[in-house]
């Protein structure tokens, strides 16, 4: 193949040379007539939308900002917060509550006999009431409390009434202890111990975001280096282009190529610039997406800025053994972590959902001090005796007449005193709660034994069977773990290989080039040849850029396999 085009370029040589001496045979001529030289075009690589500046970046620059302004990783700190905030929710299940109703009630209600306590046809009963309460839940052994303090004001028209108004009150402290189910664990504490592991569980899904998106801003980072280095690769393929057909038209000129080699050279320089285009188009998008990584919203003046990649790859990372790798990431992967927080919410549930099957056992215990006083009303005629006295007085007469001794009267029928601890303001009333003088207790035995009690056996089952489900889980994630960091130590061994081997592909090509190019100066090549092996110089320096951006690539995947890649960077969560 290589003997027949050197004998087409003997023949293109000589064609040129018998133009030079006048004796163009006849397919020479119709070439002529066919063949247009093109126009040199100039070209010129436009300036990238709406980019108007450059800013350097380093790497540990572009994880910082990513860090800040990742709407991703807000996200996950909101999340974390709202655990936060559900573990104080579930402590208020133990805050105190101070309640209370207050009252008043006018009540007329008749009667037809003067024992009902009226002689007009009703009694009016006027009540005001205020009942303040303070309760909760204590923290251990599920134990309830209550006090309840009961105070009110009651006027009446009652003729039986000695206190008028009246001041009842009463002070009532109940508990109530479970003694077998919600003794050791009820819903309370589960709901708070639950809260408890979901704000580890947010930590450790807060951590697996966050090396998520550094892991995203790092491969993010040589992608935009390997943009600029490819961008720059097919810019020196445009140059060399350039080049190649200014020489060709020169010889054209002279007689040494024909017309069509200059078509050729133009080809090959319009393919260079289209790849040129490409690559400024492959460049704005990586810097648009390592933008979207970093930077806050789309207001940010970095928008308008050119992110410039100054941090070199490191060709030589370290070398990990397998098995420590692979120990370091079931270490050090927050995918595990998250499943053994799982078991342990898991372990609440079984403690709850068993307690829940158990019968209803409670003792109840409530202690009353109750007090009493009010406004004493002056003595008057006894209600029950009042209409017995032109009786008595009759009966006393005839007692005189016959001799006999008369009747003796209590006063005249009039009220009997009250003692006088009832007697007093609503203090005195409050002074007999203070004193213990009217106390009552009261203890309980409250017993619940369900038939059945299937809800409960439910509940108890499903979790009993995510237990289950969680340990087949972790061997599950474990598995992945082992494939992940295999798979990552290939990519980094494969990379490394292909950066080796592309540098001498690059080498080798520059190397085959410059010789083709030398021979076609002197005559051996042909144009062919040198725009091929061109064309395989541009392609190996475009393998040698992308070798380094994957190596770049491929630790950064490897440092999230093994879950170091927040280590190695030197980021600290808080």
């Amino acid at each position: 193949m290589r003997g027949q085009l050197l004998c087409l370029w003997s023949l293109t040589t000589l064609i040129a040379f018998g133009q030079q001496q006048g004796a163009q045979p006849p397919q020479a001529d119709a070439d002529q007539a066919v063949t247009r030289v093109p126009p040199v075009r100039p070209f010129v690589l436009r300036p990238r939308i709406g980019v108007i500046t450059d800013k350097e970046l380093t790497l540990q620059d572009a994880l910082a900002m990513a860090l800040a302004n990742n709407k991703d990783i807000d996200g996950s700190r909101i999340d974390r917060d709202k655990a936060i905030n559900s573990v104080s929710g579930a402590k208020g299940y133990f805050d105190p509550r101070v309640g209370g109703t207050t009252s008043y009630q006018k009540n007329v209600t008749p009667v037809a006999s003067s024992l009902g306590g009226s002689t007009t046809g009703s009694v009016i009963n006027r009540n005001a009431i205020a009942d303040p309460t303070f309760s909760g839940s204590l923290p251990w052994l599920g134990t309830n409390y209550q006090l309840d303090f009961s105070s009110s004001r009651t006027a009446t028209n009652n003729t039986f009434a000695q206190l008028n108004p009246q001041y009842p009150t009463s002070l009532n402290f109940s508990i109530t202890q479970p003694l077998w189910r919600n003794l050791r664990y009820d819903d309370n504490r589960h709901r708070l111990e639950a809260a408890k592991k979901n704000v580890s569980l947010t930590d450790e899904q807060f951590r697996q975001r966050v090396m998520q998106i550094v892991t995203q801003t790092e491969q993010a980072y040589w992608d935009l280096a390997f943009a600029y280095g490819n961008l720059e690769v097919q810019l020196e393929a445009v140059r060399l282009g350039r080049d190649q057909d200014e020489s060709n038209r020169r010889q054209q000129e002279q007689g040494l190529l024909a017309p069509i080699d200059v078509v050729a050279a133009q080809r090959q320089l319009a393919t260079f610039e289209e790849n040129a285009y490409s690559a400024q188009e492959a460049l704005t998008a990586a810097e648009n997406a390592l933008k979207t990584l970093i930077l806050p919203d789309r207001t940010d003046p970095i928008w308008s800025s050119a992110l410039i990649p100054i941090t070199p790859v490191n060709v030589s990372p370290p070398i990990t053994p397998l098995q420590d790798a692979v120990r370091e990431g079931l270490d050090k992967r927050p995918e595990l972590a998250q499943v053994q927080i799982s078991r342990e919410i898991n372990e609440t549930d079984n403690r709850f959902y068993r307690e829940q099957t158990k019968p209803q056992v409670d003792l109840v215990a409530t202690h009353t001090n109750a007090g009493l006083a009010g406004i004493q009303l002056p003595l008057g005629p006894n209600p029950f005796t009042a209409g017995l006295g032109a009786i008595t007085d009759q009966i006393n007469q005839l007692s005189l007449l016959a001799g006999l001794q008369p009747l003796q009267t209590t006063g005249g029928g009039t009220t009997v005193g009250l003692p006088p601890q009832l007697v007093g303001s609503y203090g005195q009333s409050l002074t007999g709660i203070f004193n213990n003088s009217y106390p009552t207790t009261l203890v309980q035995l409250r017993i619940s034994l369900p038939l059945r009690n299937r809800t409960a056996e439910a509940n108890l089952n499903n979790s009993l069977a995510e237990t289950r489900r969680i340990r087949n889980q972790r061997l599950q994630t474990e598995q992945t773990i082992e494939a992940s960091v295999r798979n990552a130590m290939q990519s980094v061994d494969s990379a490394k290989a292909r950066l080796e081997s592309s540098r001498v592909a690059r080498e080798s090509a520059e190397e085959q080039y410059q010789s083709e190019q030398r021979q076609f100066r002197a005559g051996t090549s042909t144009l062919f040849l040198v725009q091929q092996r061109q064309t395989d110089m541009i392609t190996a320096r475009s393998q040698g850029r992308r070798a380094e951006a994957d190596l770049g690539k491929a630790i950064a995947t490897f440092e999230l396999a093994t879950g170091t890649i927040l280590d190695t960077n030197n980021i600290r969560l808080r």
